[in-house]
């Protein structure tokens, strides 16, 4: 029988493209989407849609029963850079919106979940080359505390309530068909809109920060491989690792440059530098790779070409 899934937060940068990939998968019919409010109105109109506030639990509740829902995506959150901004709300939707769903899960009201955790878990105490899977997690924002805390739930659901619940660490998502969302990473998304507006671009990070990224195919592909996994196979109900690429502000102006030869990025670091310099220049996904043979596909050269490609065929259409 084919799962019936509920995705909080379809509105977002990954929850919309997971939303339609799913729904190729399985079926329009068996994907309800949902956010607390109708702004993507593509989104909106192209299947079954609720409006759902992530922290109220008996409007969750309510959704799964009507829809008869087994399995659950938690996509919303308040991303690193906003979550600074208002450190209380942050802590109150990323944390609230969990517990709804892992309690719903606890009282066998739904079957699986799917929670997103973050490289932003780690922190300035954390080896910053080839972070492992298991290592010292000292967040230093909002989000990245609501994630470790998360994360420690979630185990702890499993080992003491058999809830089925499963996770990955993103790294930096580049996406062409969704803009950013107050994320430190978002520079790597930005650029590419300004280079082709503009042909210049100015960035929030230094020249040489290294950050793990990964492009949006490869994102909701591990997604989705993870909740298609067997249990039995899974090693981790905390969060797994999940690598693609790491690049610098430098490397990716570089390889915009051999597209649009006048492309020119300048540098003003903001608060979202010292976000940075806490995290892990790249990951060690090992452990995910061996557990439900994960592997990435898109290299930078190939995001690249894929973000020019694509915007610039939204710009001209």
């Amino acid at each position: 029988m084919t799962s019936k899934v509920l995705i909080i937060g379809a509105g977002g940068q990954i929850g919309s493209e997971l939303t339609y990939t799913l729904r190729q998968k399985i079926g329009v019919d068996n994907v309800i989407a949902s956010d607390i409010n109708k702004n993507n109105l593509e989104l909106v109109n192209s299947g079954a849609f609720e409006l759902i506030d992530a922290k109220d639990f008996d409007a969750i509740k309510n959704c799964v029963e009507k829809h008869n829902i087994d399995t659950v995506y938690l996509m919303a959150a308040m991303l690193s850079a906003t979550g600074e901004k208002y450190p209380e709300a942050a802590w109150d939707l990323n944390m609230t919106s969990l517990f709804n769903v892992l309690n719903l899960a606890k009282e066998k009201i739904i079957k699986k979940v799917f929670w997103p955790s973050s490289i932003a878990v780690f922190g300035p105490t954390t080896p910053k080359t080839n972070t492992p899977q298991h290592t010292i997690m000292e967040p230093t924002t909002v989000y990245g505390i609501t994630k470790q805390v998360g994360e420690r739930w979630c185990e702890y659901y499993h080992k003491n309530y058999n809830v089925d619940v499963r996770s990955v660490r993103y790294p930096g998502i580049i996406s062409w068909k969704t803009l950013p969302g107050g994320g430190t990473t978002d520079y790597a998304i930005d650029i590419f809109h300004q280079a082709i507006a503009n042909k210049t671009y100015e960035c929030f990070i230094n020249a040489d920060t290294e950050l793990p990224m990964m492009f949006m195919d490869d994102a909701v592909r591990a997604t989705i491989d993870l909740m298609e996994a067997k249990g039995d196979d899974l090693s981790i109900r905390s969060s797994y690792n999940l690598a693609g690429i790491s690049f610098t502000p430098t490397e990716i102006a570089q390889t915009i440059k051999t597209h649009i030869s006048e492309f020119q990025i300048t540098y003003k670091p903001d608060f979202r530098q010292q976000i940075a310099d806490t995290w892990p220049k790249s990951i060690n996904d090992s452990v995910a790779r061996k557990d439900w043979g994960w592997e990435h596909n898109f290299d930078l050269e190939q995001i690249t070409n894929e973000m020019l490609t694509q915007l610039i065929k939204t710009v001209t259409s």
